[in-house]
């Protein structure tokens, strides 16, 4: 069964670091982009293996929104 859940990516000085908001403690790194969501991707497939029914549907009904926001400061 195919599941699209939200990941956010966040770039430092050493790479990508990758973690699922819904998944508690589902995360990743990598050294491109590219390694960070095959990664993730991984992680989170290793994770949903480790759920039960009722546990998937709670988890992965979650919608994550993102957006950007201007300051002034």
């Amino acid at each position: 069964m195919s599941h699209k859940v939200s990941v956010l990516i966040e770039k430092d000085d050493s790479g990508y670091y990758a973690y699922c908001p819904a998944l508690d403690g589902c995360q990743s790194q990598g050294d491109s982009f590219e390694e960070v969501l095959s990664n993730i991707k991984e992680a989170i497939e290793l994770y949903i293996e480790t759920l039960s029914e009722e546990e998937r549907q709670e988890y992965l009904s979650k919608e994550i929104l993102t957006t950007e926001v201007a300051t002034s400061a």
